[in-house]
């Protein structure tokens, strides 16, 4: 697990899209799995400057998504879909049929999560995938639970959960009350994988997820085992980390 300290927000955002822009220059036709909320929104700008400066190309990148309410239509603009359309891919020269997110009006859940996995095995998994971390320390919207869901699900969003995003809609009555996700198994199969953090709010489930137990009460702490983990964080964030 490799950790990059940065020294704000901003400072932040240019690292992990520095990491990214890696990602795609190695292996133009790279397969990106991206987050939604409001840590990675500067790391997408930082992304689609790069595009229009001419060091970036997206036209061969796929995109898979990590998660998407259930119930809300696409037109809706707390929908994932709409936020990386705003944010990323009416930005870039990425092909809109490359790019894959859950479908939120599909009532049937089953077969809309066997769907969206077998979306991804058909591109050949992700490369590299980008995460946030909740203050719960869920992942996606993995939960803390008794057990670690393995692949895209649909999850029932905890309190904590609708309260966070409350803030996104006229009220907390308005917040979706599920979403799919990739679950857990689905995450720890990406070949690298880049979690960004910020803000002192964050120091405390930093401090439990990457340098306490393993356990899926701590959903983002099952990342310690995978091979393949960089952490960029700013300084408020990793306050509170462990000093060797």
């Amino acid at each position: 697990m490799k950790i990059y300290k940065a020294a704000d927000y901003n400072e932040m955002s240019r690292k992990a899209a520095n990491v990214i822009a890696a990602q795609v220059i190695m292996k133009p036709d790279c397969v990106l799995g991206l987050a939604t909320g409001s840590t990675p929104i500067g790391t997408y700008e930082q992304l689609v400057e790069k595009n229009k400066a001419g060091e970036l190309d997206f036209s061969e990148v796929k995109s898979v998504n990590l998660d998407e309410y259930k119930g809300l239509p696409r037109t809706n603009d707390q929908s994932y879909y709409y936020f990386m359309h705003e944010h990323l891919f009416d930005k870039v020269n990425i092909k809109p049929e490359n790019t894959h997110l859950p479908d939120g009006t599909k009532e049937d859940s089953a077969k809309e999560c066997a769907q969206y996995e077998e979306v991804i095995r058909s591109l050949g998994g992700v490369d590299l995938q980008l995460l946030g971390l909740g203050h719960n320390g869920h992942i996606g919207f993995n939960e803390p639970a008794d057990a670690f869901d393995k692949e895209t699900h649909c999850v029932d969003l905890q309190e904590s959960t609708i309260e966070a995003n409350k803030r996104f809609f006229a009220s907390a009555d308005d917040v979706p009350r599920q979403a799919y996700t990739m679950g857990i198994g689905t995450i720890m199969r990406a070949k690298k994988i880049l979690v960004v953090v910020s803000g002192e709010d964050k120091a405390d489930i930093v401090a439990k997820a990457f340098f306490g137990p393993v356990t899926p009460s701590v959903p983002a702490s099952i990342l310690q085992m995978h091979n393949d983990v960089t952490i960029v964080a700013d300084a408020a964030a990793l306050s509170k980390v462990p000093q060797e």
